[in-house]
């Protein structure tokens, strides 16, 4: 787990205007470094299926089966679905996904904007986040707090409010990260959070999660 916590500070149906929230929230701490990934829970063949047309780019994962992985084999001559097979090459068998489900979805460290919208419209109704990572947040002196950059994040979620694709949701939320100090129970840097959603014209609306 990492030393993140991430508030909700905006939630819409709308796919399109939680994507534009997103992005103006990440703007404000954009930096050379920035870059985006996406991730994503397919829970069906044909969500996976179809996800394969959409996102053909980035890699999709089965389950391992029971004894599957053996670290003693090279990593080339573990199955596919282990190791990771691109959208073109997904099966069409149905037999291949048994004990495969949920089939998870990555592509990492992108260019901010070369993936984003594609993922949008391909996501439908599965579950999923795209994460941009490597921001700046900075100096907020009149709450106390000195800028960050390693825990400095945005990510939105689709289709559930959590990042741990707990509970599917009708809706879509946009998730801002800041470094997680915890002293006598509390967290310290709350204040940080609400500051940064403030200069976007947003707002915390929920109790933090851990990343």
């Amino acid at each position: 787990m990492s030393n993140d916590i991430a508030y909700p500070v905006f939630r819409t149906p709308d796919p399109i205007l939680a994507l534009s929230t997103a992005r103006r929230l990440m703007e404000f701490g954009r930096c050379e470094y920035t870059n985006v990934s996406l991730y994503a829970e397919f829970r069906s063949v044909d969500e996976a299926r179809r996800a394969a047309k959409e996102l053909p780019e980035g890699w999709f994962r089965g389950q391992e089966l029971d004894g599957e992985f053996d670290r003693r084999v090279p990593f080339e001559d573990l199955p596919a679905w282990l190791v990771g097979i691109q959208g073109s090459g997904l099966p069409a068998d149905p037999a291949a996904y048994e004990g495969r489900l949920p089939v998870d979805y990555e592509l990492l460290d992108e260019a901010v904007g070369s993936v984003e919208d594609a993922f949008m419209a391909g996501i439908g109704p599965s579950v999923g986040e795209i994460n941009w990572q490597d921001l700046y947040w900075p100096d907020a002196p009149e709450v106390g707090f000195l800028g960050e950059s390693k825990h400095a994040e945005v990510t939105l979620l689709f289709n559930t409010r959590t990042r741990a694709y707990g509970e599917p949701a009708g809706d879509h939320t946009v998730l801002v990260h800041v470094r997680s100090v915890v002293i006598d129970g509390r967290q310290r840097r709350e204040p940080y959070a609400h500051w940064l959603a403030r200069q976007v014209g947003l707002a915390v609306i929920g109790p933090g999660q851990r990343c």
